[in-house]
């Protein structure tokens, strides 16, 4: 049964870690800018319960486990690179990290490992069911209100693409194929014993469950693995033909992979082995994850999955991520940009105007679909070779080729009936389409863009590299397509926490503290709070303050009112021995895996 739980416990008089705490300890557990606390304000109370109630039963029984703690559970998992041991460890025993979870008593359960598991399980069984990613739904919900309230306009936005190798070995073609059937035959010997199989056939069944396919490519020779592969090829199809009933959960995985790597010959009675070059990129690569493909993108080999992340980049002020789109590995770039731009659209404040982005992300249809959203199309450059010949069309119709190499200005003439111009050049000819117009056009639009906002697209590589950081060799910890959409959600969820902390410290929230409503001291708090800014602003009148749209945020994450206002607290600005500059326990230092 489903159950919406509440962020903010009634702090108990003996449970409440403050009351076990003293001194330095007491003060950054309660500190509001501190990591755990802002986290708790930011992403576990933003989380919308209400997204995932699909995956609970509508028959009344035992209510779930809250929703915003296991999320946010995860989102720390991915932060610190915990296994699940360590997650739970943590989740019991570290103060910080159940204060971020909203586990504000000592008495406070965690979910334990089994809800945790099935609740993963549920989120995965619901995308293969229904295609809808609920991570996506919670990590556009939780940026939607972030980008609100700091008003992230979206103007401008940048994207580029990243390749995720998947959590699997690289298998030769022996090998798995020898790894499919070993799986196969592992869950059907009881039936395949009871069926005619040969002498010879049922020793190399006893053999596939006796080693892996890598052993026996280590003591074999080329031609040995020839000789090998049409074997297993033959059992292959022995093994479908016999047992034609799926039940197998890897017997579909044999089949296509058998139809990937062998044909009939031209009799249609001898099975061979496919050419290299007859075997797709989009073919299986590994029995334990079927989704992944092969690409070779500028050397960099992968077995995986490509992501393209999108965020706003409006200058000095808070840039989020807006959209993190996850597909199999030989999706282009370009495939990318429109849902990039239609993701944007549905959490920033404002239209997208500027799309900064690098030469793999051009094409036709991108180029008309931002022509469509009044946006321009800001490309670093495009790709292919420099052409020797500068097209350059006029009102008229009129085409003026120019010679790159000389300058010389070559007449050109149409072509009649057809969209098509030709030069002569020596004494052959040389024909340009409309497509090589406009891409013409495109090259000098981009030469006469200011190479400092051709750069704004340049960082977008640093997130890149924060949402890898955990994994080297660009090979993550998961496989399957939804379980990396899972996890680059996730991450992106992290990595926008991350970025409204630190622009919050650079901001000195602690000035614009504003204390949750207490009709015993609401009154008073305002009137300290005005008295105190007004004294910083004659100290000070030059200095930019930050908006006051932040002791709204302050306000949603604390209960305790007068506890934390302006005279009763040891952290005011003017009095604090533990600023945000001096002290030991500082926000950036105390984030969890927050190297980058």
């Amino acid at each position: 049964m489903f159950k919406k739980t509440t962020i903010e416990s009634q702090l108990g008089i003996f449970s409440a870690p403050s009351s076990f705490l003293s001194g330095r300890a007491e003060s950054f557990y309660q500190n509001q800018d501190a990591w755990h606390n802002l986290f708790r304000v930011q992403v576990t109370s933003r989380i919308d319960e209400t997204i995932c109630k699909p995956l609970f039963s509508k028959q009344t029984g035992s209510p779930n486990s809250s929703v915003r703690v296991l999320i946010s559970m995860m989102v720390l998992k991915e932060a610190n690179g915990w296994s699940d041991e360590q997650l739970f460890e943590n989740c019991r025993f570290n103060l910080l990290v159940r204060s971020a979870l909203g586990l504000m008593n000592m008495d406070d359960a965690v979910p334990v490992e089994s809800t945790y598991y099935l609740f993963r399980k549920r989120i995965v069984e619901y995308e293969k069911s229904e295609k809808i990613n609920l991570f996506e739904k919670t990590f556009a919900s939780v940026t939607k209100g972030q980008a609100t309230d700091f008003e992230v306009s979206g103007k401008s936005i940048r994207m580029d693409s990243k390749l995720l190798g998947s959590n699997i070995a690289w298998l030769s073609r022996y090998e798995l194929i020898h790894e499919t059937l070993r799986l196969v035959c592992q869950d059907i010997k009881e039936i395949l014993a009871n069926h005619f199989l040969t002498r010879s056939q049922k020793e190399m069944i006893e053999n596939l469950l006796k080693e892996t396919g890598n052993k026996v490519v280590y003591r074999s020779t080329s031609a040995e693995i020839k000789t090998k592969m049409q074997e297993l090829g033959l059992l292959a199809y022995t093994v479908i033909e016999l047992y034609n009933s799926p039940c197998s959960k890897h017997y579909e995985t044999l089949k296509r992979i058998f139809s990937e790597q062998f044909k009939m010959d031209d009799d249609g009675k001898t099975i061979i082995s496919r050419n290299k070059e007859e075997i797709s990129a989009d073919s299986i690569q590994s029995p334990h994850d079927t989704d992944c493909h092969y690409r070779n993108k500028d050397g960099n080999q992968i077995k995986g999955y490509s992501m393209n992340v999108t965020e706003s980049c409006d200058g000095e002020s808070l840039n989020l991520i807006s959209g993190v789109d996850v597909r199999v590995v030989s999706t282009a770039d370009n495939d990318f940009l429109q849902n990039g731009v239609n993701g944007t659209k549905e959490l920033f404040t404002e239209t997208v105007k500027n799309i900064h982005t690098d030469g793999a992300y051009h094409s036709t249809d991108n180029q008309q679909f931002c022509k469509n959203e009044n946006a321009d199309l800001l490309i670093n450059a495009i790709q292919g070779a420099k052409a020797r010949f500068d097209l350059e069309k006029n009102e008229e119709g009129e085409l003026t080729v120019t010679d790159t190499h000389n300058g010389e200005i070559i007449p050109a003439t149409k072509l009649k009936n057809k969209d098509k111009w030709r030069i002569k050049v020596g004494i052959t000819y040389k024909y340009f389409t409309a497509k090589a117009i406009t891409a013409s056009a495109l090259k000098r639009k981009i030469a006469a863009i200011p190479q400092e906002i051709l750069n704004i697209r340049n960082n977008v590589e640093a997130t890149i590299f924060q949402l890898g950081y955990h994994y080297p060799n660009d090979k993550t910890r998961y496989r399957g397509l939804i379980k990396h959409k899972m996890w680059a959600n996730i991450r992106c969820m992290w990595v926008n926490f991350v970025r409204i902390l630190n622009f919050g410290t650079k901001l000195n929230p602690k000035i614009f503290y504003w204390p949750n409503s207490n009709p015993a001291s609401t009154l008073l708090d305002k009137i300290s709070i005005l008295i105190f800014n007004l004294s910083l602003f004659l100290l000070n009148p030059t200095r930019n303050y930050p908006k006051i749209k932040l002791l709204e945020l302050q306000r949603k994450g604390f209960s305790e009112g007068t506890q934390y206002s302006i005279f009763n607290t040891q952290h005011s600005t003017l009095k604090s021995q533990h600023s945000t500059l001096k002290s030991q326990y500082s926000s950036l230092n105390t984030i969890p895996a927050c190297s980058y």
